[in-house]
């Protein structure tokens, strides 16, 4: 039996990822790999990163997947590409349940034009205000992230790679908005949403 499975590994027949190791739990592949960059609780301390505590759990199984097939481009492609579907859910399952924490915001004056923007959007640039889609509080749906909380940098950035369509996933109707904020509307609308609770 193991002479016929070698024969058969070799001629390719029988896909490499069908002998995968066992799938792992949430906290082994957190101590091993995210928490160095998302916090074992999802907090993020370094702002380049995302904070994944209370997104939204099919929202966070799709970011991955799309990490994984390689539709998203960045930094996680490498550490997705070995996550089987059941880690990718349990990590997702384990991120969701974390209670998410806000920023205290300094410049109020910057955080009110981004409240605007957030509440109003622009109609002399045909902005669309992002309540519409995020939600009042900016905690998103199932397929949309929550905004509240996140990192002032990250959503910046995020944005800013919508606009210029370096995101390479989820970038049809956000690229129609961030396309079209100033660099202030852009900063303004990350630093009120790092601030909601």
């Amino acid at each position: 039996m193991f002479k016929m499975l070698t024969t058969i590994l070799l001629l390719g027949l029988l896909p490499v990822h069908a002998l995968q190791a066992e799938t792992r739990t949430a906290d082994a592949i957190i101590d091993e790999v995210c928490k160095h960059c998302h916090g074992s609780d999802g907090q993020a301390s370094n702002v380049e990163y995302p904070r994944l505590a209370g997104q939204h759990k099919a929202y966070l199984i799709k970011q991955l997947q799309n990490f994984r097939s390689g539709k998203r481009i960045g930094t996680m492609n490498e550490m997705a590409s070995g996550l089987d579907d059941n880690e990718i859910i349990a990590l997702a399952d384990f991120f969701s349940q974390q209670q998410p924490e806000s920023h205290r915001v300094r410049n109020k004056a910057l955080a009110a034009v981004g409240e605007y923007i957030f509440h109003e959007g622009n109609k002399y640039s045909g902005v669309t205000a992002c309540k519409s889609c995020h939600g009042e509080d900016g905690g998103g749906t199932t397929v949309l992230p929550r905004l509240a909380g996140q990192h002032k940098r990250y959503v910046s950035t995020q944005l800013e790679d919508f606009g210029s369509r370096q995101r390479t996933n989820d970038n049809a109707i956000m690229h129609s908005v961030a396309s079209k904020l100033t660099e202030l509307e852009r900063e303004a609308v990350a630093l009120y949403v790092s601030g909601l609770p």
